[in-house]
This record gives structure tokens, C-alpha cells and sequence, in this order.
């Protein structure tokens, strides 16, 4: 890669004196974050009222967030492969009028079949959004700010889980489900009306510059990046999405929602931990995120009857996950380089592949083998990630004396 291409991959030139991150613009992209993460997991809070409301049983109203995830998963690649001569704002925008659009829909709708439609678009508008977000937030940053740039924008994520699913879940209880959808159409003209006036307007990439998907992942270190984020939200979502069930049959299914406060609370740290260290730490970062996530497992799989060491677990599982969007998200931007939308599109579609295999992984493990499998599979699943982040010191997870930084010219 050239120098040019480098100056191009990490950002602009640091310039001289003190910059401080432009906290109104990235905050908008948070909010952005947090919409897309909650209108996903929105449903799951909500699962009998919306069956009753869409008069289907409480299995077919859980598809609702499987087919948010398709719409996902199938069109992040392409739709970011035929956008990427737009300019940022523009897309920014039209994502996020579809997200408005998509929950109005869903609020409105009686019919189970037009419904499953609007969930549908919601997942294309996400997959489009989350392939942009990360790139965006870095190039409103010079290079050694890029990684914090990146932590503020992905705190939406842990903020929509332990925040946002609590109060979506309780606007639907108290007020009615459709209640909680139409919540987030008004968060979101709230936040098109903010980005329209804040957020700073960035080319796409012009056409002799476009990467071809397929060659993205030949470039050094996008493939370990996203080996990493397959097996790794795999690993998480296997047990987080039986958690409760796991809670229950060891005997301490009262603990549930405070050990889902405690990994949400610990979340918000690790992100702020992240932001704090990214930018030299990388590699470090992810491989303590691997190994404290395998410890959480290991707690939960011989201790889980002891409350006190629940929620000991679910601390150290908030503390290595919470970062963890983040890190892979800079870390396939760093690895992409002039590319880095292709490795984004691609990390996002591998990130809901993972999380629908998770669901179904887990189900299968849990008919089987009992609930006694799922932290037991985490650390196997885990096995694969901290071996590519471990290999990957020269590209992909570098070394400090590889980081971004030390790639920015002079």
C-alpha cells in the first residue's frame, strides 16, 4: 500500500495543537447506533403483546427479529457495494429514514405478513448504517483520535441493551407495544433533524477507487478480522440468548435481570475503557476481551449455582464484550484500508450471520445437551478466535509498534 493510500486508510493529517473530538456530531452517530440496536431487540421485550396484536403465537412473533436480521445479513454487501460513491450525509440520512419509515409500519400494522415486511427493510436500513457508521465517525477525527471517535459512536450498542431494552420494554407494557415503535419514529425525526444541522458531510469514494468485494478479503488482515468477529459473536450469542433458560435450570433464575444490569453497567465501561486505549492497544484490547469473556464461560459453567459468582461472571462477560464492537469494527477499517467500507459491509453481514447461527446453535445445544453445554461451547468456540487475533500480529491485530499511528505519515 502506498503512502497516499495509508494518509487515505487512517484519516487526515493529525494537525498541530490539541483537537478535541467533535462530541455533537459523534454523539449523533451513537444515537444512530443505539436506534438500530434497539429496534432489533425491541421484540424480544415484547414477544406476547405483539403476538396477541398480530394474532399469531409467541413463536412466530419471535421472527420478527430473525427477519431483521436477514434483511441484514443479505443486503449489507451489496447495498454498500452500490452506495459507495454516495456522499456520507445523503446516506446517513436515507438509512435513517428508513428506520422511521420501517418502526411506523411496524407500529401500525395489523397484519403479521406486512409486518415481517417492515422488520425486513428496518434490517436493510441497519446493515446499510452499521457498514457506514464506523467510517464516518473516524474520518470526522484526525488519525490518533479515531479509535475514541469510534468507541463514542458504538456506545449506542451497550446503552440500547441496558437501557434501552428495559424502557422499550416497559413503554410497551404500560402504554402498549406499538407505543414503543412509534417512540422510536419520533427519537428518530428527532435525530434526521440533528444529523441534518450537526454531521459533517463527506464524499463517497469516486469510481476508480471502489473496492470489488471479493478482492477485500485479500487484503492482509481483513480475514482474521472477520474469522475473529464470526466465531466471537457466535461464542457470545450462543449463550446470551439462552441466558435466562441457563439461569433458571441452574437453579438462580431470580438473579436474571441483575446480572443483565451488571453485564450492561460493566459494558459501558469497557466501552469507555476501549475508547480510552484503543488507539495504542488494539491487540492488547481484543485478546483481554477474548480471554475475559472465556472466564465469564468458565464461572458460569462450574459456579453458576452460586449468585454472588453470577454476577461476578456476568461482570467480567460486560467487561470484555462491551468493547468489543468497537475493536472490530477499527479493526477491519485499519485492515481495509482504502477498502475499509467493503471489510465493514462485510464484518456487519458476518456479525448477523453469527448472531441468527447463535440462536440456532444454541436451541440445538440446548435440546441435546442441556443447558450445561452452552458456557461449555462458548470456550470452544473462543479457542479459534484467540488463536487468529494471536496469529494476526503484523496485519489485522498489529503489534503497537504496528498500530495506526505508527502507519500515519509524517
Amino acid at each position: 500500500m502506498s503512502t497516499e493510500s495509508i494518509h487515505r486508510a487512517v484519516g487526515p493529517r493529525e494537525p498541530s495543537g490539541d483537537a478535541e473530538l467533535p462530541m455533537a456530531a459523534l454523539l449523533a452517530l451513537s444515537t444512530a447506533v443505539f436506534i438500530t440496536s434497539l429496534t432489533e431487540t425491541l421484540p424480544a421485550g415484547l414477544l406476547p403483546e405483539m403476538s396477541a396484536g398480530l394474532h399469531v403465537g409467541e413463536p412466530a412473533a419471535g421472527q420478527t427479529v430473525t427477519v431483521y436480521a436477514a434483511g441484514t445479513a443479505l443486503t449489507a454487501i451489496p447495498l454498500t457495494a452500490a452506495t459507495s460513491g454516495w456522499r456520507r450525509k445523503r446516506l446517513l440520512l436515507t438509512a435513517m429514514a428508513g428506520f422511521a419509515a420501517a418502526n411506523t409500519v411496524t407500529a401500525v400494522s395489523s397484519h403479521y405478513p406486512l409486518t415481517l415486511v417492515a422488520r425486513f427493510v428496518a434490517g436493510v436500513a441497519a446493515g446499510l448504517a452499521w457498514a457506514l457508521l464506523a467510517g464516518y465517525a473516524r474520518r470526522m477525527v484526525p488519525a490518533r483520535l479515531q479509535g475514541k471517535a469510534v468507541a463514542v459512536a458504538m456506545a449506542g450498542v451497550p446503552v440500547a441493551l441496558s437501557v434501552g431494552v428495559p424502557a422499550g420494554t416497559f413503554t410497551g407494557q404500560a402504554l402498549g407495544w406499538r407505543a414503543a415503535f412509534l417512540s422510536m419514529t419520533a427519537l428518530t425525526l428527532v435525530l434526521l433533524a440533528w444529523i441534518t444541522a450537526i454531521v459533517p458531510d463527506h464524499p463517497g469514494q469516486p469510481a476508480r477507487e471502489r473496492p470489488r468485494m471479493l478482492r477485500t478479503l485479500a487484503v492482509p488482515g481483513v480475514a482474521p478480522v472477520l474469522t475473529v468477529t464470526l466465531v466471537f459473536v457466535l461464542a457470545h450469542t450462543v449463550l446470551y440468548a439462552y441466558i435466562a433458560t441457563f439461569l433458571s435450570h441452574a437453579g438462580v433464575g431470580g438473579s436474571t435481570d441483575l446480572m443483565l444490569l451488571t453485564f450492561g453497567i460493566a459494558s459501558l465501561v469497557s466501552v469507555w475503557f476501549t475508547g480510552a486505549h484503543i488507539d495504542r492497544r488494539l491487540r492488547a484490547l481484543t485478546l483481554g476481551s477474548v480471554l475475559l469473556v472465556g472466564a465469564a464461560a468458565a464461572v458460569l459453567g462450574t459456579l453458576a449455582h452460586s449468585e454472588a459468582l453470577v454476577y461476578g461472571a456476568a461482570l467480567l462477560w460486560g467487561l470484555g464484550w462491551g468493547g468489543v464492537p468497537t475493536l472490530l469494527q477499527t479493526a477491519a477499517a485499519d485492515a481495509g484500508g482504502t477498502a475499509a467500507d467493503a471489510a465493514q459491509a462485510m464484518l456487519v453481514t458476518l456479525w448477523n450471520v453469527a448472531m441468527a447461527a447463535g440462536g440456532i446453535v444454541g436451541g440445538v445445544l440446548l435440546d441435546t445437551l442441556g443447558t450445561a453445554s452452552l458456557p461449555w461451547s462458548v470456550l470452544l468456540l473462543l479457542v479459534p478466535a484467540l488463536v487468529a487475533v494471536a496469529g494476526a500480529r503484523v496485519h489485522g491485530f498489529p503489534t503497537a509498534a504496528r498500530s495506526r499511528a505508527a502507519l500515519t505519515p509524517e
